[in-house]
């Protein structure tokens, strides 16, 4: 990675200034444990920013009966909370509406950490505040610092004692201010004794258990070293805002370099160890050359082996790009504020360092105020193979030959093109036909077959072209000169285009992994079934990293299986099924290469999003040693965490579309409660009623004490509720063979048969009402169910007889529309409201009947579209335009081959 060392600011720290500088600050007031005055420091603050003019409103603030705090809210406003209803308890939350609408300059928000009650617009009260800060207000909220997302297990560790609800880290990140709240254990159990804090009895099992000096000074360490975190990174925020080179040694940060020398594991524990003694962090870093890529594999492994102890002793592991390595750690070391810097001791001959220059001397000699540590490393095993440099281009040792093959063979084409060209030109131009062929071995083959060009093109040049011919002896002294000069550029023009074709490749490299990523990205978007996303997923592991990929995710019953795999035979073995599932259950790697069964096949690492871990990716590879280097595991790393968020997304939406079905199902059940216990109690009421008066009647005068006409009447009453209730109970057995699916019998059907069979049926229901029929005489024979439209008829003819009255017209049609059927259900009465055109095809829902008596369970318009549409053919309601009253539109297809056999 080269560096401009130019005064410029850095980009990323300048766009966080600007997103910062468009939303409301964020103070926290931090503190080790509840109770050392968070609340009413944050209240005091507020009051003083209150005298001094600012708009301060309090969203929230948790008082908790002590005095001192209750007092320090007087005279400012408060925001009323929102009232909820939860499980029969009244709950009170801030009101972030009443908040915004308000729009104060600054709010109080205590106890970031609140889950809010169900019902709220946010789970977390954290999230309140973020909305709040994003409409651009000021916020001033407590926190302990036990409620951080990734301190929670030291904090359990500490105080055996699990916090439930946490803060993630992001949100102490992008904190303007953190102001830790500190009192001295001795102080704040004094105030539990007082009962300033807790009610004594609460107080007294808090000191039993939580409020222990050793519990009480371990969380302050914690409170002080996350502040002390957060405030270094806002110092190199406002470094790399204002292009200040540093380093500020406000405090130490400490940068081992690493290489694929042997004493490199030895430099990153002497880190380890200096960081520790300076209560500090400490980075690895590897600079990728050109050299790189001619480095032995062995040489290779025990650079990813060291990266990966570096992250396994707490540091991070970071390789970067660049051309010249002192430099390019200086460069970083500068953008980062790093103040330490160790480097290995060097053990090449001086000589070599004469020719190619020394790393440490470099960095010693331009470090400035950052301080250098050269350190011998750890003893060499004495069995261990010396790295050796390899081609850039991988062959074998059979092949090695070629690519100096290839440059004599440019040299060659070089000399008979001089030859062709020596009686034109000068023999001092003629050196320019072997730079080329120094060139094309150079962007061919790399700087070996470049070098060997460059020394065969310089013996060729003499023997040919330089009197006397066909001897290496010079005769003129200015041609000796020239041959100097030439070796020289050569030489130079073969390193340089080699170093420039390295880098290509280097950046080649880079630009496919990026192009595939950007790839991947775009696919992941646009997949919505989760097993396209896992295979998706997979191929895309094993293509970028050449290895063996499974994807295990637990089943309904929580236990994990293989959903996706490339190659897709792969099978997983029951020890390996074991390490897939301690790396599930415990949230790290486990497998081949990790602590944790190491002798299993593969190596499996948790997939994770902010809910937890939501599967476990199994790798695996026939070559021996480390499955994957650190720069493959951060690709890797890279590709599950796209995974996870689409994981996230796709599960999420099934949980989304599971929530709704489960409502609509809750819906539908209660609607289907509330129509069984009112409208089948009506009629079954007038049933039970009918039916003791008759009895009754029976048994007290031997069947004769009513009139003949009141006993037919009651009689009658009888069969048209019990018809009532017939019909009620008939829509809920539609309605279950509608969801259960239907057994549709086709066959040719003549629609005017169904239409007097469906009037006939609905004579009872229409009760005298006249009925008009218009039936075209060229109507076709359809293919459909008779008995399922002679229902949706009969349906619509109740439903006309409902909502019209005693003596408006029922009118029913039928014609031929193209190659389609309509037929059209028509009443004079009250309509339908524009609004309901959609909604009464709606299970269970109902528009006011003219009698109410007469409203249904809302399922028979629901029955007559379900009907329809396992027929093939539509429904659609309107209002008539000629008068008052509704019309039912059925469309249905003809049959072509039909139509045929009729006119035969």
């Amino acid at each position: 990675m080269s560096h401009d060392h130019t005064n410029r600011p850095s980009p990323d720290a300048l766009l966080s200034q600007a997103m910062q500088e468009r939303r409301g600050k964020l103070r926290i007031y931090l503190g080790a444990a509840p109770g050392v005055g968070k609340t009413y420091q944050m209240l005091e603050t507020a009051r003083q920013l209150k005298a001094e003019g600012v708009d301060v409103v309090v969203g929230v603030v948790e008082t908790h009966g002590r005095r001192e705090t209750e007092a320090m809210l007087a005279g400012l406003e408060v925001v009323p909370r929102r009232v909820l209803e939860y499980k029969g308890r009244t709950l009170e939350e801030m009101d972030i509406d009443a908040l915004l609408r308000r729009r104060p300059r600054l709010a109080l928000v205590d106890e970031l950490a609140h889950t809010n009650a169900a019902g709220s617009r946010h789970a977390k009260r954290y999230s309140d505040v973020e909305e709040l800060l994003a409409a651009g207000i000021d916020v001033l909220t407590t926190l302990n610092i036990q409620h951080v997302e990734s301190l929670n297990d030291v904090v359990a560790q500490i105080t055996r004692i699990r916090v439930r609800e946490t803060v993630p880290d992001s949100v102490l990140e992008m904190a303007d201010e953190i102001e830790v709240i500190d009192l001295p254990p001795q102080d704040l159990i004094k105030r539990l004794n007082e009962g300033k804090v807790y009610i004594r009895e609460q107080a007294q099992r808090a000191l039993k258990h939580y409020f222990s000096p050793g519990n009480l000074t371990a969380l302050r360490e914690l409170a002080l070293r996350r502040t002390a975190q957060r405030v270094d990174d806002q110092m190199l925020s406002y470094m790399q805002r204002h292009a200040i080179q540093g380093p500020w040694a406000a405090g130490d940060r400490v940068l081992v370099c690493v290489s694929e020398d042997k004493t490199a594991g030895g430099l990153v524990r002497y880190a380890k160890r200096l960081a520790d003694r300076l209560k500090t962090r400490f980075t690895a870093l590897y600079v990728e050359t050109a050299r790189t890529q001619r480095l032995t594999e062995a040489a290779r492994d025990r650079i990813a082996d060291t990266l990966r102890l570096a992250e396994q002793l707490g540091g991070e592991a970071i390789t970067v790009p660049g051309r010249t390595i002192a430099a390019d750690v200086l460069g970083y070391a500068r953008a980062n504020n790093f103040t330490h810097i160790i480097i290995g001791k060097s053990e090449r001959p001086r000589w070599f360092e004469i020719v190619h220059g020394s790393v440490v001397h470099e960095l010693v000699r331009k470090a400035g105020t950052i301080s250098v540590h050269v350190i011998a490393g750890d003893a060499v095993e004495a069995d261990e193979i010396p790295p050796k440099m390899v081609r850039t281009r991988p062959e074998s040792s059979g092949l090695a030959w070629q690519p100096y093959g290839v440059a004599t063979l440019m040299v060659g084409l070089a000399t008979v093109m001089g030859s062709l060209l020596g009686n034109t030109m000068d023999v001092r131009n003629l050196s320019l036909v072997y730079i080329a062929a120094v060139l094309a071995s150079a962007i061919l083959h790399g700087y070996g077959p470049s070098l060997f060009a460059s020394c065969l093109s310089v013996l060729a040049y003499n023997f040919f072209f330089l009197p006397p011919l066909y001897t290496f002896t010079i005769r003129d002294p200015s041609n000796v000169v020239a041959l100097v000069f030439f070796t020289i550029v050569a030489v130079f023009t073969s390193r340089l285009t080699a170093r420039v074709r390295e880098q290509a490749t280097i950046a080649a490299n880079r630009a496919r992994i990026t192009a595939q990523m950007f790839s991947f990205a775009r696919k992941l978007a646009g997949i919505g079934e989760m097993e396209d996303l896992l295979w998706a997923t997979t191929h895309q592991v094993a293509l970028l990293l050449k290895v063996r990929v499974v994807l295990l995710m637990p089943d309904d019953h929580g236990a994990l299986e293989v959903r996706a795999g490339y190659p897709p035979e792969d099978q997983v073995g029951e020890m390996d099924l074991a390490a897939a599932r301690w790396a599930y259950d415990n949230a790290k790697p486990a497998g081949r290469g990790a602590p944790t069964l190491p002798g299993t096949q593969r190596l499996f690492l948790p997939v994770r999003t902010e809910r937890g871990v939501v599967a476990v990716v199994g790798v695996d590879t026939d070559d021996p040693g480390p499955i994957l280097t650190p720069d493959q595991r951060r690709l890797l790393d890279a590709i599950m965490d796209q995974a996870a968020v689409a994981i996230e997304r796709v599960k999420l939406v099934q949980d989304i579309d599971k929530a709704r079905l489960e409502g609509e199902t809750e819906r539908l059940r209660s609607a289907m409660l509330t129509s069984l216990s009112h409208d089948l109690r009506t009629p079954l009421a007038a049933i039970i009623g009918t039916a003791t008066t008759l009895k009754a009647d029976s048994l007290a005068s031997g069947g004769e004490g009513l009139e003949p006409a009141t006993r037919a009447q009651l009689t009658g009453d009888l069969l048209v509720e019990a018809e009532r209730m017939g019909r009620f109970v008939r829509n809920l057995l539609d309605m279950t063979r509608l969801e259960a699916g239907l057994d549709i019998r086709r066959e040719p059907t003549d629609l005017v048969d169904v239409v007097h069979t469906a009037t006939q049926r609905a004579k009872p229901v229409l009760a005298g009402r006249p009925l008009d029929l218009d039936l075209a005489a060229d109507l076709p024979l359809v293919r459909t169910d008779y008995l399922l439209l002679e229902q949706v008829l009969f349906n619509l003819l109740d439903n006309a007889a409902k909502y019209s009255g005693p003596e408006a017209r029922v009118a029913v049609s039928a014609a031929r529309r193209h190659n389609h059927v309509v037929i059209r259900v028509m009443d004079e009465g009250v309509g339908i409201p524009p609004d309901s055109l959609e909604r009464i095809f709606d299970k269970f829902y109902r528009v006011e009947a003219r009698d109410h008596r007469q409203a249904g369970t809302g399922l028979g318009l629901a029955i007559c579209r379900g009907f329809m549409t396992a027929l093939g053919g539509t429904i659609k309601a309107a209002n008539r335009t000629d008068k008052t009253g509704a019309v039912f539109e059925l469309t249905l297809p003809t049959d072509d081959a039909l139509d045929a056999w009729m006119l035969e």
